[in-house]
Protein backbone atom coordinates (compact mmCIF):
# COMPACT_ATOMS: atom_id res chain seq x y z
CA UNK A 1 0.00 0.00 0.00
CA UNK A 2 1.49 3.42 -1.23
CA UNK A 3 1.34 6.10 1.62
CA UNK A 4 1.79 9.95 0.83
CA UNK A 5 4.35 11.68 1.61
CA UNK A 6 2.51 14.83 3.39
CA UNK A 7 3.15 13.71 7.03
CA UNK A 8 7.15 13.77 6.28
CA UNK A 9 6.74 17.10 5.02
CA UNK A 10 4.74 18.23 8.00
CA UNK A 11 7.76 16.91 10.05
CA UNK A 12 10.43 18.74 8.49
CA UNK A 13 8.38 21.95 8.28
CA UNK A 14 7.55 21.73 12.27
CA UNK A 15 11.56 21.24 12.79
CA UNK A 16 12.49 24.16 11.12
CA UNK A 17 9.90 26.68 12.37
CA UNK A 18 10.77 24.99 16.45
CA UNK A 19 14.35 25.89 16.09
CA UNK A 20 15.89 23.12 15.50
CA UNK A 21 19.48 23.56 14.21
CA UNK A 22 21.22 20.09 13.58
CA UNK A 23 23.10 19.55 10.82
CA UNK A 24 20.57 18.11 7.88
CA UNK A 25 21.64 14.61 7.12
CA UNK A 26 21.36 13.34 3.84
CA UNK A 27 20.57 10.09 2.20
CA UNK A 28 21.67 8.01 -1.16
CA UNK A 29 20.12 5.37 -3.17
CA UNK A 30 22.55 2.92 -5.12
CA UNK A 31 21.21 -0.24 -6.89
CA UNK A 32 23.51 -3.41 -6.89
CA UNK A 33 24.39 -4.81 -9.72
CA UNK A 34 23.08 -1.83 -11.86
CA UNK A 35 20.15 0.64 -13.23
CA UNK A 36 19.95 -1.01 -15.72
CA UNK A 37 18.82 -5.06 -15.13
CA UNK A 38 17.23 -7.82 -17.12
CA UNK A 39 14.19 -9.35 -16.19
CA UNK A 40 15.04 -12.66 -13.57
CA UNK A 41 17.74 -11.35 -12.00
CA UNK A 42 18.26 -10.45 -8.13
CA UNK A 43 18.29 -7.09 -7.45
CA UNK A 44 19.23 -4.77 -3.93
CA UNK A 45 18.74 -0.95 -3.29
CA UNK A 46 20.99 0.13 -0.63
CA UNK A 47 20.13 3.53 1.24
CA UNK A 48 23.09 4.76 3.10
CA UNK A 49 23.13 8.18 5.59
CA UNK A 50 26.54 10.34 5.75
CA UNK A 51 26.81 11.59 9.31
CA UNK A 52 24.93 12.67 12.34
CA UNK A 53 26.59 9.88 14.44
CA UNK A 54 23.00 8.09 14.38
CA UNK A 55 23.47 3.75 14.13
CA UNK A 56 19.37 3.32 14.03
CA UNK A 57 17.63 4.05 11.12
CA UNK A 58 13.73 3.33 10.06
CA UNK A 59 14.00 3.71 6.27
CA UNK A 60 11.01 4.15 4.06
CA UNK A 61 11.15 3.71 0.09
CA UNK A 62 9.30 5.72 -2.23
CA UNK A 63 8.68 4.97 -5.74
CA UNK A 64 8.02 7.16 -8.64
CA UNK A 65 7.03 9.85 -5.67
CA UNK A 66 5.00 7.53 -3.30
CA UNK A 67 5.76 6.04 -0.32
CA UNK A 68 6.72 2.08 -1.31
CA UNK A 69 7.77 0.41 1.61
CA UNK A 70 9.67 0.75 5.01
CA UNK A 71 12.03 -1.25 6.82
CA UNK A 72 14.43 -1.07 9.51
CA UNK A 73 16.94 -2.79 6.70
CA UNK A 74 19.10 -0.79 5.10
CA UNK A 75 18.58 -2.89 1.76
CA UNK A 76 15.86 -3.56 0.29
CA UNK A 77 16.01 -6.51 -2.39
CA UNK A 78 13.95 -7.87 -5.36
CA UNK A 79 14.91 -11.40 -5.95
CA UNK A 80 13.41 -11.81 -9.10
CA UNK A 81 12.89 -8.63 -10.75
CA UNK A 82 10.11 -7.89 -14.04
CA UNK A 83 8.97 -5.02 -15.90
CA UNK A 84 6.57 -3.71 -13.04
CA UNK A 85 9.42 -2.87 -10.48
CA UNK A 86 10.88 -0.40 -12.99
CA UNK A 87 11.05 3.18 -12.31
CA UNK A 88 12.37 6.08 -9.64
CA UNK A 89 13.53 4.95 -6.54
CA UNK A 90 14.68 7.75 -3.42
CA UNK A 91 14.68 6.88 0.45
CA UNK A 92 14.81 8.58 3.66
CA UNK A 93 16.19 7.69 7.10
CA UNK A 94 13.87 8.39 10.61
CA UNK A 95 15.87 8.19 13.78
CA UNK A 96 14.67 5.07 15.63
CA UNK A 97 13.57 5.71 19.04
CA UNK A 98 14.43 9.46 18.04
CA UNK A 99 13.06 12.62 16.50
CA UNK A 100 15.76 13.18 13.91
CA UNK A 101 15.91 12.47 10.15
CA UNK A 102 17.41 12.57 7.05
CA UNK A 103 16.85 14.68 3.81
CA UNK A 104 14.66 12.25 0.97
CA UNK A 105 17.95 10.92 -1.20
CA UNK A 106 17.90 12.00 -5.15
CA UNK A 107 15.74 9.49 -7.40
CA UNK A 108 17.62 6.43 -8.77
CA UNK A 109 16.39 5.31 -11.71
CA UNK A 110 15.65 1.12 -11.83
CA UNK A 111 15.43 -0.13 -15.38
CA UNK A 112 13.94 -3.71 -16.10
CA UNK A 113 14.51 -4.89 -19.32
CA UNK A 114 13.86 -8.57 -21.33
CA UNK A 115 17.19 -10.65 -21.64
CA UNK A 116 19.28 -9.72 -24.44
CA UNK A 117 19.26 -12.54 -26.94
CA UNK A 118 22.23 -13.07 -29.27
CA UNK A 119 21.95 -14.07 -33.08
CA UNK A 120 24.66 -15.74 -35.06
CA UNK A 121 24.58 -14.43 -38.36
CA UNK A 122 27.09 -15.98 -41.08
CA UNK A 123 29.35 -14.67 -44.54
CA UNK A 124 29.31 -15.21 -47.03
CA UNK A 125 26.51 -18.04 -46.50
CA UNK A 126 25.45 -20.61 -44.36
CA UNK A 127 26.41 -23.02 -47.44
CA UNK A 128 30.55 -22.14 -48.30
CA UNK A 129 33.16 -24.35 -50.00
CA UNK A 130 36.14 -25.20 -49.47
CA UNK A 131 39.23 -22.84 -49.37
CA UNK A 132 36.17 -20.06 -48.43
CA UNK A 133 36.67 -17.55 -46.03
CA UNK A 134 33.69 -17.63 -43.82
CA UNK A 135 33.01 -14.88 -40.71
CA UNK A 136 30.36 -15.61 -37.84
CA UNK A 137 29.32 -12.83 -36.19
CA UNK A 138 27.56 -12.80 -33.22
CA UNK A 139 25.20 -10.06 -32.33
CA UNK A 140 23.15 -9.11 -29.00
CA UNK A 141 19.92 -6.96 -28.86
CA UNK A 142 19.67 -5.24 -25.84
CA UNK A 143 20.31 -2.20 -23.84
CA UNK A 144 22.21 -2.10 -20.41
CA UNK A 145 25.50 -3.69 -21.23
CA UNK A 146 28.00 -2.15 -23.50
CA UNK A 147 30.78 -4.56 -22.97
CA UNK A 148 30.68 -8.16 -23.66
CA UNK A 149 32.75 -11.37 -24.07
CA UNK A 150 31.07 -13.69 -26.67
CA UNK A 151 31.41 -16.91 -25.99
CA UNK A 152 31.14 -19.85 -29.32
CA UNK A 153 29.55 -22.87 -29.02
CA UNK A 154 29.58 -25.93 -31.67
CA UNK A 155 27.51 -29.13 -30.85
CA UNK A 156 26.85 -27.86 -27.55
CA UNK A 157 30.31 -28.48 -26.53
CA UNK A 158 32.14 -24.79 -26.08
CA UNK A 159 34.31 -23.70 -28.70
CA UNK A 160 36.29 -20.77 -27.97
CA UNK A 161 35.39 -16.94 -26.02
CA UNK A 162 36.61 -13.68 -27.15
CA UNK A 163 36.19 -10.26 -26.24
CA UNK A 164 35.62 -9.77 -30.36
CA UNK A 165 32.40 -10.08 -31.84
CA UNK A 166 33.42 -11.85 -34.77
CA UNK A 167 34.98 -15.44 -35.35
CA UNK A 168 36.81 -15.95 -38.89
CA UNK A 169 37.77 -19.22 -40.67
CA UNK A 170 40.49 -17.92 -43.05
CA UNK A 171 40.45 -20.94 -44.81
CA UNK A 172 37.93 -23.19 -44.67
CA UNK A 173 37.86 -26.84 -44.45
CA UNK A 174 34.76 -29.69 -43.95
CA UNK A 175 36.17 -30.12 -40.41
CA UNK A 176 34.34 -26.27 -39.81
CA UNK A 177 31.05 -27.67 -40.62
CA UNK A 178 28.82 -28.21 -37.96
CA UNK A 179 25.78 -26.68 -35.70
CA UNK A 180 27.11 -23.30 -33.81
CA UNK A 181 25.15 -21.02 -31.45
CA UNK A 182 26.74 -17.89 -28.82
CA UNK A 183 26.08 -16.23 -25.79
CA UNK A 184 27.16 -12.90 -24.04
CA UNK A 185 28.80 -12.95 -20.97
CA UNK A 186 29.35 -9.19 -19.35
CA UNK A 187 32.93 -8.14 -18.87
CA UNK A 188 33.42 -7.10 -15.55
CA UNK A 189 30.07 -8.37 -14.55
CA UNK A 190 27.48 -11.36 -13.77
CA UNK A 191 24.91 -10.80 -16.59
CA UNK A 192 24.53 -13.02 -19.42
CA UNK A 193 22.76 -12.66 -22.37
CA UNK A 194 20.04 -15.17 -23.74
CA UNK A 195 21.39 -18.15 -26.01
CA UNK A 196 20.63 -17.94 -29.60
CA UNK A 197 19.33 -20.13 -31.57
CA UNK A 198 21.68 -22.40 -33.82
CA UNK A 199 22.81 -22.10 -37.25
CA UNK A 200 24.20 -24.59 -39.62
CA UNK A 201 27.53 -24.38 -41.35
CA UNK A 202 27.52 -26.42 -44.57
CA UNK A 203 30.80 -26.65 -46.31
CA UNK A 204 31.00 -28.88 -49.59
CA UNK A 205 33.66 -29.08 -51.95
CA UNK A 206 34.78 -26.58 -54.51
CA UNK A 207 31.97 -24.22 -55.69
CA UNK A 208 30.68 -25.33 -58.99
CA UNK A 209 29.67 -22.85 -61.76
CA UNK A 210 26.86 -23.69 -64.62
CA UNK A 211 26.25 -21.97 -68.00
CA UNK A 212 22.90 -22.37 -70.02
CA UNK A 213 21.66 -19.98 -73.08
CA UNK A 214 18.89 -18.72 -73.48
CA UNK A 215 16.80 -19.31 -75.93
CA UNK A 216 18.65 -21.14 -78.26
CA UNK A 217 22.45 -21.31 -79.11
CA UNK A 218 21.83 -21.20 -83.04
CA UNK A 219 20.97 -17.74 -84.04
CA UNK A 220 20.48 -15.88 -86.97
CA UNK A 221 22.55 -12.45 -86.71
CA UNK A 222 20.21 -9.33 -85.26
CA UNK A 223 18.70 -12.07 -82.50
CA UNK A 224 19.35 -11.72 -79.06
CA UNK A 225 20.91 -13.84 -76.61
CA UNK A 226 21.35 -14.44 -72.95
CA UNK A 227 24.17 -16.02 -70.99
CA UNK A 228 23.24 -17.49 -67.82
CA UNK A 229 25.37 -18.24 -64.76
CA UNK A 230 24.28 -20.00 -62.06
CA UNK A 231 26.67 -21.60 -58.97
CA UNK A 232 25.18 -24.90 -58.12
CA UNK A 233 23.95 -24.84 -54.49
CA UNK A 234 24.01 -21.44 -54.08
CA UNK A 235 23.06 -17.64 -54.82
CA UNK A 236 24.26 -15.45 -52.02
CA UNK A 237 27.31 -12.62 -52.97
CA UNK A 238 28.44 -14.04 -56.13
CA UNK A 239 30.00 -11.98 -59.23
CA UNK A 240 30.25 -13.33 -62.11
CA UNK A 241 32.22 -12.88 -65.21
CA UNK A 242 32.06 -14.68 -68.49
CA UNK A 243 34.99 -15.87 -71.15
CA UNK A 244 35.27 -17.12 -74.75
CA UNK A 245 37.48 -20.49 -75.35
CA UNK A 246 40.22 -20.62 -77.64
CA UNK A 247 42.41 -23.23 -78.60
CA UNK A 248 46.04 -22.31 -79.54
CA UNK A 249 48.00 -24.61 -82.47
CA UNK A 250 48.84 -27.20 -80.27
CA UNK A 251 45.18 -27.48 -79.17
CA UNK A 252 45.96 -25.50 -75.74
CA UNK A 253 42.75 -23.91 -74.04
CA UNK A 254 43.28 -19.85 -73.02
CA UNK A 255 40.19 -17.74 -71.68
CA UNK A 256 39.73 -14.14 -72.87
CA UNK A 257 37.07 -12.28 -70.16
CA UNK A 258 34.48 -10.50 -72.27
CA UNK A 259 34.79 -6.55 -71.69
CA UNK A 260 32.01 -5.88 -68.88
CA UNK A 261 31.20 -8.76 -68.35
CA UNK A 262 32.04 -8.22 -64.51
CA UNK A 263 28.28 -8.60 -62.97
CA UNK A 264 26.26 -8.87 -60.01
CA UNK A 265 23.15 -10.80 -58.42
CA UNK A 266 21.12 -12.58 -61.29
CA UNK A 267 24.63 -13.64 -63.47
CA UNK A 268 23.08 -12.80 -67.04
CA UNK A 269 24.87 -11.89 -69.65
CA UNK A 270 22.96 -10.45 -72.68
CA UNK A 271 23.64 -9.56 -76.33
CA UNK A 272 21.03 -7.33 -77.46
CA UNK A 273 22.00 -8.21 -81.20
CA UNK A 274 24.45 -11.31 -81.85
CA UNK A 275 26.63 -10.79 -85.17
CA UNK A 276 29.46 -13.29 -86.44
CA UNK A 277 31.59 -11.57 -84.16
CA UNK A 278 29.63 -13.50 -81.50
CA UNK A 279 29.78 -16.90 -82.46
CA UNK A 280 32.24 -18.71 -80.31
CA UNK A 281 32.35 -21.11 -77.27
CA UNK A 282 31.97 -19.22 -73.93
CA UNK A 283 32.50 -20.47 -70.02
CA UNK A 284 31.56 -18.42 -66.98
CA UNK A 285 33.21 -18.60 -63.42
CA UNK A 286 32.15 -16.56 -59.98
CA UNK A 287 33.54 -15.27 -57.49
CA UNK A 288 32.95 -14.03 -54.10
CA UNK A 289 34.45 -12.92 -50.30
CA UNK A 290 37.73 -10.86 -49.52
CA UNK A 291 40.43 -12.38 -50.76
CA UNK A 292 38.32 -13.36 -53.49
CA UNK A 293 37.36 -16.82 -53.69
CA UNK A 294 36.57 -18.47 -57.48
CA UNK A 295 34.34 -21.22 -58.86
CA UNK A 296 35.96 -23.62 -61.39
CA UNK A 297 35.21 -22.87 -64.71
CA UNK A 298 31.64 -23.41 -65.78
CA UNK A 299 30.74 -26.06 -68.75
CA UNK A 300 31.52 -24.64 -72.40
CA UNK A 301 28.60 -23.62 -73.68
CA UNK A 302 28.21 -23.09 -77.88
CA UNK A 303 26.96 -19.85 -79.37
CA UNK A 304 26.76 -20.34 -83.42
CA UNK A 305 25.28 -17.18 -85.37
CA UNK A 306 24.32 -17.35 -88.80
CA UNK A 307 24.21 -14.60 -91.89
CA UNK A 308 21.76 -14.57 -94.92
CA UNK A 309 24.68 -14.45 -97.32
CA UNK A 310 27.78 -14.89 -95.61
CA UNK A 311 30.84 -14.07 -97.59
CA UNK A 312 32.85 -17.41 -96.38
CA UNK A 313 31.10 -20.98 -97.27
CA UNK A 314 31.41 -24.09 -95.81
CA UNK A 315 31.13 -26.58 -98.37
CA UNK A 316 30.43 -29.91 -97.42
CA UNK A 317 30.46 -33.60 -99.15
CA UNK A 318 28.54 -35.92 -98.91
CA UNK A 319 26.28 -31.80 -99.16
CA UNK A 320 23.86 -33.12 -95.97
CA UNK A 321 24.72 -32.43 -92.46
CA UNK A 322 24.41 -35.99 -91.14
CA UNK A 323 26.39 -38.44 -92.04
CA UNK A 324 27.25 -42.65 -92.00
CA UNK A 325 29.95 -44.20 -90.09
CA UNK A 326 33.42 -45.25 -91.70
CA UNK A 327 32.54 -43.14 -94.92
CA UNK A 328 34.66 -40.13 -95.89
CA UNK A 329 34.26 -36.58 -95.50
CA UNK A 330 35.08 -33.43 -96.95
CA UNK A 331 34.49 -29.89 -95.78
CA UNK A 332 36.16 -26.87 -97.68
CA UNK A 333 36.08 -23.18 -96.67
CA UNK A 334 35.50 -21.00 -100.32
CA UNK A 335 35.30 -17.13 -100.55
CA UNK A 336 34.84 -14.60 -103.17
CA UNK A 337 38.52 -14.35 -103.83
CA UNK A 338 39.80 -18.05 -103.40
CA UNK A 339 41.60 -17.08 -100.97
CA UNK A 340 43.33 -19.99 -98.84
CA UNK A 341 43.77 -17.94 -95.90
CA UNK A 342 40.78 -19.81 -94.09
CA UNK A 343 40.84 -23.08 -92.13
CA UNK A 344 38.25 -25.76 -90.84
CA UNK A 345 37.63 -25.67 -87.14
CA UNK A 346 35.32 -27.84 -84.99
CA UNK A 347 33.85 -28.29 -82.00
CA UNK A 348 32.62 -31.89 -80.44
CA UNK A 349 30.05 -33.35 -78.12
CA UNK A 350 32.53 -33.86 -76.19
CA UNK A 351 33.31 -30.18 -76.12
CA UNK A 352 37.01 -30.48 -77.75
CA UNK A 353 37.37 -27.42 -79.54
CA UNK A 354 40.05 -28.62 -82.06
CA UNK A 355 42.07 -27.59 -85.39
CA UNK A 356 41.68 -29.50 -88.44
CA UNK A 357 45.92 -28.85 -89.02
CA UNK A 358 46.32 -30.15 -85.84
CA UNK A 359 44.63 -32.90 -85.34
CA UNK A 360 45.05 -36.69 -86.20
CA UNK A 361 40.68 -36.79 -86.87
CA UNK A 362 41.31 -34.93 -90.27
CA UNK A 363 43.75 -34.24 -92.63
CA UNK A 364 44.28 -30.33 -94.22
CA UNK A 365 45.10 -29.65 -97.53
CA UNK A 366 44.86 -25.35 -98.23
CA UNK A 367 41.34 -24.50 -96.78
CA UNK A 368 39.96 -27.97 -96.88
CA UNK A 369 39.67 -30.61 -94.37
CA UNK A 370 39.38 -34.30 -95.17
CA UNK A 371 38.32 -36.97 -92.67
CA UNK A 372 39.07 -40.61 -93.98
CA UNK A 373 37.29 -42.50 -92.32
CA UNK A 374 34.14 -40.97 -90.13
CA UNK A 375 33.60 -41.93 -86.30
CA UNK A 376 30.58 -40.75 -84.07
CA UNK A 377 32.58 -39.04 -82.07
CA UNK A 378 33.23 -36.72 -85.28
CA UNK A 379 29.55 -35.04 -84.47
CA UNK A 380 29.68 -31.37 -83.44
CA UNK A 381 29.61 -27.99 -85.30
CA UNK A 382 32.42 -26.82 -88.36
CA UNK A 383 33.01 -23.64 -89.28
CA UNK A 384 35.64 -21.65 -91.16
CA UNK A 385 37.91 -19.61 -89.36
CA UNK A 386 40.22 -16.58 -90.52
CA UNK A 387 44.13 -16.57 -88.74
CA UNK A 388 42.66 -13.26 -87.45
CA UNK A 389 39.67 -14.75 -85.48
CA UNK A 390 37.01 -14.52 -87.70
CA UNK A 391 34.37 -17.24 -87.65
CA UNK A 392 32.00 -18.11 -91.01
CA UNK A 393 29.43 -20.56 -91.58
CA UNK A 394 28.89 -22.88 -88.93
CA UNK A 395 27.17 -25.90 -89.17
CA UNK A 396 26.05 -29.13 -87.49
CA UNK A 397 27.17 -32.09 -88.42
CA UNK A 398 26.32 -35.54 -87.25
CA UNK A 399 27.67 -39.05 -87.53
CA UNK A 400 25.41 -41.72 -86.79
CA UNK A 401 25.66 -45.69 -87.52
CA UNK A 402 22.35 -46.40 -87.95
CA UNK A 403 19.55 -44.88 -89.60
CA UNK A 404 20.16 -40.57 -91.01
CA UNK A 405 18.08 -38.40 -92.36
CA UNK A 406 19.44 -36.17 -95.44
CA UNK A 407 18.76 -32.65 -95.16
CA UNK A 408 20.25 -29.48 -96.65
CA UNK A 409 23.65 -28.32 -95.33
CA UNK A 410 22.41 -24.28 -95.62
CA UNK A 411 19.41 -22.60 -94.91
CA UNK A 412 16.11 -22.89 -97.29
CA UNK A 413 14.59 -19.54 -98.88
CA UNK A 414 11.13 -19.01 -98.28
CA UNK A 415 9.30 -20.20 -101.44
CA UNK A 416 12.04 -23.00 -102.12
CA UNK A 417 11.28 -26.45 -102.45
CA UNK A 418 13.03 -28.37 -99.52
CA UNK A 419 12.94 -32.11 -99.72
CA UNK A 420 13.99 -35.20 -97.35
CA UNK A 421 14.89 -38.40 -97.09
CA UNK A 422 15.54 -41.07 -94.91
CA UNK A 423 18.70 -43.54 -95.82
CA UNK A 424 20.28 -46.74 -94.56
CA UNK A 425 23.75 -47.34 -94.78
CA UNK A 426 23.13 -50.71 -95.27
CA UNK A 427 20.32 -51.51 -97.39
CA UNK A 428 20.18 -50.72 -101.33
CA UNK A 429 18.99 -48.67 -102.28
CA UNK A 430 19.85 -47.05 -98.94
CA UNK A 431 16.83 -44.55 -99.29
CA UNK A 432 14.19 -46.10 -96.71
CA UNK A 433 9.84 -46.07 -96.70
CA UNK A 434 9.78 -44.08 -92.95
CA UNK A 435 7.49 -41.56 -91.22
CA UNK A 436 8.92 -37.89 -91.30
CA UNK A 437 8.44 -35.83 -87.99
CA UNK A 438 8.99 -32.24 -87.51
CA UNK A 439 9.56 -31.18 -83.68
CA UNK A 440 8.20 -34.36 -82.15
CA UNK A 441 4.62 -34.34 -84.23
CA UNK A 442 4.00 -36.97 -87.10
CA UNK A 443 3.36 -34.75 -90.51
CA UNK A 444 4.08 -37.70 -93.49
CA UNK A 445 4.13 -41.51 -93.06
CA UNK A 446 5.63 -44.31 -95.28
CA UNK A 447 7.11 -42.14 -98.11
CA UNK A 448 11.11 -42.06 -99.62
CA UNK A 449 11.24 -38.77 -99.27
CA UNK A 450 9.48 -36.06 -97.89
CA UNK A 451 8.83 -32.74 -100.20
CA UNK A 452 7.73 -29.51 -99.15
CA UNK A 453 7.04 -27.51 -102.12
CA UNK A 454 6.83 -23.85 -101.32
CA UNK A 455 8.85 -23.46 -97.88
CA UNK A 456 7.49 -20.22 -95.32
CA UNK A 457 9.06 -19.51 -91.79
CA UNK A 458 6.44 -22.08 -90.15
CA UNK A 459 8.62 -25.00 -91.52
CA UNK A 460 11.79 -23.76 -89.67
CA UNK A 461 12.32 -26.57 -87.09
CA UNK A 462 13.68 -30.14 -85.79
CA UNK A 463 13.18 -32.92 -88.50
CA UNK A 464 13.74 -36.34 -87.89
CA UNK A 465 12.51 -39.99 -89.84
CA UNK A 466 11.99 -43.19 -88.42
CA UNK A 467 11.50 -46.59 -89.49
CA UNK A 468 9.67 -49.76 -87.67
CA UNK A 469 12.92 -51.97 -88.46
CA UNK A 470 15.77 -49.93 -88.44
CA UNK A 471 15.17 -46.88 -86.22
CA UNK A 472 15.38 -43.37 -86.03
CA UNK A 473 17.56 -40.97 -87.51
CA UNK A 474 19.05 -37.96 -85.40
CA UNK A 475 17.12 -34.50 -85.06
CA UNK A 476 18.78 -31.91 -87.62
CA UNK A 477 17.51 -28.17 -87.56
CA UNK A 478 15.87 -26.66 -90.91
CA UNK A 479 16.92 -23.16 -91.05
CA UNK A 480 14.66 -21.47 -93.05
CA UNK A 481 15.85 -17.84 -94.58
CA UNK A 482 13.56 -14.67 -95.26
CA UNK A 483 12.80 -13.90 -98.77
CA UNK A 484 13.29 -10.27 -99.76
CA UNK A 485 9.57 -8.62 -98.35
CA UNK A 486 7.22 -7.65 -100.39
CA UNK A 487 7.35 -3.91 -99.02
CA UNK A 488 10.98 -3.92 -100.55
CA UNK A 489 10.10 -5.21 -103.92
CA UNK A 490 7.14 -2.58 -103.89
CA UNK A 491 9.85 0.30 -103.10
CA UNK A 492 11.70 -1.25 -105.79
CA UNK A 493 9.18 -0.56 -108.23
CA UNK A 494 8.43 2.33 -106.65
CA UNK A 495 12.17 3.86 -107.37
CA UNK A 496 12.14 2.69 -111.13
CA UNK A 497 8.86 3.61 -112.50
CA UNK A 498 10.08 7.42 -111.04
CA UNK A 499 13.39 7.29 -112.47
CA UNK A 500 11.33 6.07 -115.92
CA UNK A 501 9.30 9.28 -115.77
CA UNK A 502 11.89 11.74 -115.05
CA UNK A 503 12.46 12.45 -118.51
CA UNK A 504 9.32 13.49 -119.36
CA UNK A 505 9.07 15.27 -116.16
CA UNK A 506 11.80 17.60 -116.98
CA UNK A 507 10.73 18.27 -121.03
CA UNK A 508 6.95 18.93 -119.56
CA UNK A 509 8.56 21.73 -116.97
CA UNK A 510 10.74 23.06 -119.70
CA UNK A 511 7.73 23.87 -122.22
CA UNK A 512 5.57 25.41 -119.63
CA UNK A 513 8.50 27.72 -118.57
CA UNK A 514 9.23 28.94 -121.93
CA UNK A 515 5.47 29.48 -122.59
CA UNK A 516 5.14 31.47 -119.61
CA UNK A 517 7.99 34.04 -120.83
CA UNK A 518 6.74 33.91 -124.06
CA UNK A 519 3.12 35.44 -123.02
CA UNK A 520 4.79 37.67 -120.70
CA UNK A 521 7.06 39.23 -123.61
CA UNK A 522 3.89 39.69 -125.74
CA UNK A 523 1.73 41.85 -123.06
CA UNK A 524 4.59 44.02 -123.40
Amino acid sequence: MELSKLPLVFLLISHIHSGHTEETLKAKVSIKPAQHVFRGETVTLRCDIDGGGITSWQYSWYKDDSLYTYSELQEHTFTSVNESVTGKYSCYGAERGGSRTSNISDEVTLTVSETPKAKVSVKPDHRVFRGETVTLRCDIDGEGVTSWRYVWYKYSAFYSSSELQEHTFSSVTESDAGKYFCYGAERGGSRTSNINDVVTLTVSDRAQAGLSVSPQKWLTEGDSVTLICEVYGSSTEWTFSWFTLNASSDNKYNYQKLSGSSRGAGGNYTVSSAALKHTGVYVCRAERGKPAYNTTYSNKQPVWVTVVSPRVSLIISPSRTQHFTFVSLSLSCEDQSNSDRWRVRRYTESEQLQDCSSSVWGSETGSTCTINSTNTSDTGVYWCQSESGEKYHPVNITVHSGVILESPVHPVTEGDTLTLRCLYQHSTPSNLRADFYKDGSLIQNQTTEMIISTVSKSHEGFYYCKHSERGESPKSWISVRVSPSESQISVLHTLSSVLAVCPYLLVTVVLIFKCCRMRGETSD
